[in-house]
């Protein structure tokens, strides 16, 4: 007479919550954790790329299109063995033209050991007024340029391109803080 004997069912195979034991549990909880990490990472991505929000950290305005200096004939005076340059450009210097010159003056000796890589340099692209005040920055080179650009600061590469610009009434600080980025991850100068 055959008996019936009940099987044993071990603790962890036992059906639980709508039926799944806890090995189905725990592999669900992976695949779900997987592709939350998965969705999170391009929706991350997208983001950043569309710049909601993030992006760069820079506080200028990249040059758009790109120019080099050779573009618009760039010529320094004084100085011209230069790697990088914050560079004044205005059409007639008036009080905050001279005041930016004088902030961009403190940029560079605020560079510290850097400041050897930085030149400075100015362009007044109406030579109407006055440029005696010139004279209190012996290092400042004077450039000339055959082709105008927009009155403000702007960054220069070792390459010659124009990085970054900045309106006239720019914080200095915002200038300093991307030149020392630019300085750091440099790999030309």
């Amino acid at each position: 007479m055959p008996t019936d004997v009940p099987q044993q069912i071990s603790p962890s195979d036992k059906p639980e919550l709508g039926g799944l034991n806890k090995s189905q549990r725990q592999m669900i909880a992976i695949v779900i954790t997987s592709l939350l990490s998965l969705g999170g990472a391009y929706l991350l991505f997208y983001v950043t790329q569309s710049g909601g929000g993030w992006g760069t950290t820079n506080q200028g305005e990249f040059v758009d299109p790109p120019v080099n200096t050779v573009d618009i004939g760039w010529e320094a005076y004084g100085q011209a063995s230069a790697l990088w340059w914050v560079w004044v450009v205005t059409d007639v210097c008036a009080a905050p033209c001279q005041k930016t010159t004088k902030n961009m003056r403190a940029v560079h000796i605020l560079l510290n050991r850097n400041s050897d890589r930085v030149r400075r340099g100015f362009t007044e692209l109406n030579m109407g007024s006055s440029t005696q005040w010139l004279t209190q920055y012996p290092k400042l080179a004077q450039i000339k340029i055959s082709k105008p650009v927009k009155s403000g600061v702007y960054i220069i590469d070792p390459n010659g391109n124009l990085v970054l610009y900045y309106a006239m009434e720019t914080d200095p600080s915002a200038v300093l803080d991307d030149l020392k980025k630019l300085l750091k991850v440099s790999q030309i100068g």
